[in-house]
């Protein structure tokens, strides 16, 4: 095919022909890039004779129009009788030619609409079932926000969290005594890492970002203790009070850094000894009752979750080489196959513990979700949803057509990632998204805003355009592609409201100017993290001029603690382990990070956070981190000055309340440094009980209820 056709089809198809870079220079696509994503689009096309839009499903077209919007175009000018069946059961009925003009304002919602071709209008006139999604114009906001009181929460990775209880991770009964600690302490809502599926068989994957399923939870984080199957099995409490159980227990809680492979096989061992004594209950016992509602709505998707994780374990068991589908004998790699019929066959009641352990998870979520409304947090619990799922897992293996798995997303190269990032997961095929009615979208959203107040949607630009990038090549090789933004943003809305769940945006990296004013009058939240504001001149942002729609933060996952940041822990640490080949760009760094903390001391000062210190500080032009090292004075003079923003939100890292220096994640790296495995140092029930933190948290409290965003004397 000529490359003039090629470059057509790749602009019909999305993929961009250049972006502005993280330096604001434009950035061209070599044409051999796109031409790839164009193939990685169609797989089962050559690309010579790619065809757009790839419809591969029976979905009825899709329409999606805003709430109060009283005419759709038809695209075509035939003559059409119409019929609206809404959703709410209501029928309405007429007839159009160019465009459709709606006799009442639809309700919210998802209804469908028949267009019939009038007898004697034009011969190839086919009739056409639309699925009609009415939205509103803004995302669900809760009372306390619309009221304008000033939340605050703590963001949390559980899987970080210390208990006297705990198996060596931080688990669903963390999560409740956490909320209950923090709700004493006037604190909104506890923000959590992805609670995604991962894999059972190797637990030692533990990215929370690179899920199997993003529909499901991951079971390792079920509390065992209050499995009530287990407190009554007889072989499970003799297992559990062996000295040889409690031995290993006490290492796995003991070690610095998450021990998964221990901590799941003490978990599903006692699972596995507790689900006899679940199977003993009568039908009519209310566990078994709501365990059957839960698989029975849970479908198809839940059971080929519980499928995929008994076929991986056995699989996994025989030959580790098995970590995913596409390395799977190839009579198993299709869900509908008769090799998996037959071993869903003969293998029926390890599905069913797999059912049954999903079902113990989401109801632990559920009583955390509950016990933060009866404690009256207006959030509770907030839950993050991440950008993909990884190539081999669950969630690929039921919906194949939809994921494009000879690309990955990413991100371009920037500042802070001068290689670009490469997170190995299968993007979702646009054209596929909509030619599915967005279904696997809705239905994605409805699975992450169940048990929560909030739903952070992680690098929320992928509504917009995601950095694709070829099978086989490096970050830096990729191309942006764009996606439906008006429908997903509609949609999203949709479901934001009727599921009552705030929407928080991830927003970092380089956003395109296009998106921002559309999140905002979405109603999404923007996410602004304290590091990166500061204005033209480098000096930090006041408080008041944080915008009100976002939530404030120190730092994420992702950035360095402000210990890290302060001592250059994350540019030490990333040059030891190889990050920054260019000498000169990381001299570059250091210098940055040094004018930066400059600005953030004389920021602290100008606006009296510093006050205890005024008097060592003012007058000094050359202070540096040697000559001012990190000190309780400063952490808890940064926690007032961002706990003062003008947002709505405010969510703090308990890192940083324990001072602490190592990151839980360093983005680019796999075996470089052990992500998502870093415990905090302390146990919960220490940790509140300490008077340095509880002071510091009452002063953020304080900061929070104050009528203005920025009260200088309270501070001095």
């Amino acid at each position: 095919m000529e490359n003039k056709r090629l470059n057509e089809l790749a602009t019909e198809a999305g993929i961009a022909r250049e972006y502005i870079n993280a330096y604001g220079k434009p950035q061209a696509i070599p044409a051999e890039t796109r031409y790839r994503i164009l193939e990685a689009m169609n797989t089962n096309i050559p690309v010579e004779r790619p065809v757009f839009p790839l419809h591969t499903s029976s979905f009825p077209e899709v329409k999606v129009i805003i709430q109060g919007q009283t005419t759709l175009s038809l695209e075509e000018a035939h003559h059409y009788q119409w019929q609206i069946h809404t959703e709410q059961g209501e029928i309405f009925h007429g007839h159009c030619q160019f465009q459709l003009t709606l006799p009442i304002e639809l309700a919210l919602g998802y209804h469908t609409l028949n267009l019939i071709p009038k007898a004697g209008s034009e011969t190839h006139a086919q009739q056409r079932a639309i699925q009609l999604i009415v939205a509103p114009e803004r995302c669900y906001e809760p009372d306390a926000i619309t009221q304008g009181k000033k939340l605050w929460g703590a963001c949390v990775q559980l899987y970080t969290l210390r208990s006297e209880n705990n198996w060596g991770i931080g688990d669903f009964g963390d999560l409740k005594q956490m909320l209950q600690e923090l709700a004493l302490r006037g604190g909104a809502f506890i923000g959590l890492n992805p609670l995604h599926a991962i894999y059972p068989a190797m637990p030692e994957n533990a990215s929370p970002y690179s899920p199997s399923s993003r529909h499901w939870l991951n079971i390792i984080y079920i509390a065992v203790d209050q499995v009530e199957d287990f407190n009554l099995s007889a072989s499970a409490q003799k297992w559990w009070h062996s000295t040889e159980t409690q031995l290993k227990l006490q290492q796995a809680r003991q070690v610095e850094w998450v021990d998964y492979t221990t901590v799941m096989t003490l978990k599903m061992a006692a699972l596995r000894l507790a689900y006899p004594q679940f199977k003993l209950r009568s039908d009519d016992d209310p566990q078994q009752i709501a365990f059957q509602q839960f698989v029975t709505k849970g479908g198809k998707n839940l059971y080929f979750q519980a499928a995929y994780d008994a076929l991986h374990h056995q699989l996994y068991e025989e030959n580790n080489i098995y970590w995913g589908w596409p390395v799977w004998p190839e009579e198993y790699r299709e869900p509908e196959s008769d090799a998996v019929k037959a071993f869903c066959h003969s293998h029926p009641q390890e599905i069913a513990f797999f059912l049954w352990l999903q079902w113990l998870a989401d109801i632990q979520l559920a009583e955390c979700f509950t016990l933060s409304q009866a404690t009256h947090m207006p959030i509770g619990i907030y839950r993050d949803l991440a950008v993909g799922v990884a190539q081999g897992g669950s969630e690929t293996w039921c919906n194949r057509n939809i994921y494009c798995t000879k690309a990955s997303v990413g991100a371009p190269p920037d500042i802070l990632g001068p290689l670009g990032q490469n997170w190995g997961l299968p993007p979702m095929n646009p054209h596929v998204l909509k030619a599915q009615a967005y279904q696997p979208f809705i239905e994605l959203l409805r699975s992450n805003m169940r048990h929560c107040g909030a739903l952070r949607i992680d690098h929320v630009m992928s509504l917009l355009r995601l950095w694709w990038i070829p099978q086989g090549e490096t970050a830096d090789k990729g191309v942006y592609v764009h996606y439906p933004v008006d429908d997903l943003l509609a949609i999203l809305a949709l479901e934001s409201q009727r599921n009552h769940c705030l929407v928080i945006g991830e927003d970092l990296g380089i956003v395109p100017e296009e998106i921002v004013d559309k999140l905002r009058d979405r109603g999404v939240y923007s996410y602004k993290v304290f590091y990166f504001e500061r204005n033209e001149q480098g000096e930090y942002r006041s408080p008041n001029e944080y915008p009100t729609q976002a939530m404030a933060t120190i730092t994420t996952h992702d950035l360095p603690t402000l210990r890290g940041f302060w001592q250059n822990g994350d540019l030490t640490l990333g040059e030891a382990i190889g990050l920054y080949p260019d000498k000169t760009l990381l001299a570059d760094l250091y210098s940055e990070r040094k004018r930066s903390k400059q600005a953030l001391l004389s920021g602290l000062n100008r606006h009296g956070y510093l006050s205890d210190t005024r008097s060592s500080l003012q007058g000094s032009s050359s202070l540096t981190h040697t000559e001012y090292p990190m000190s309780d004075a400063i952490n808890h003079s940064i926690h007032r000055y961002i706990a003062h923003s003008a947002c709505a939100l405010l969510g703090l890292q308990p890192e940083d309340w324990l001072d602490m220096e190592r990151p839980v994640n360093i983005p680019g790296t796999t075996e470089e440094y052990p992500n998502w495995r870093r415990k905090l140092t302390t146990t919960l029930e220490a940790m509140f009980a300490d008077a340095h933190i509880n002071q510091l948290l009452q002063a953020i409290e304080e900061c929070r209820k104050q009528d203005s965003p920025f009260v200088a004397s309270s501070v001095t």
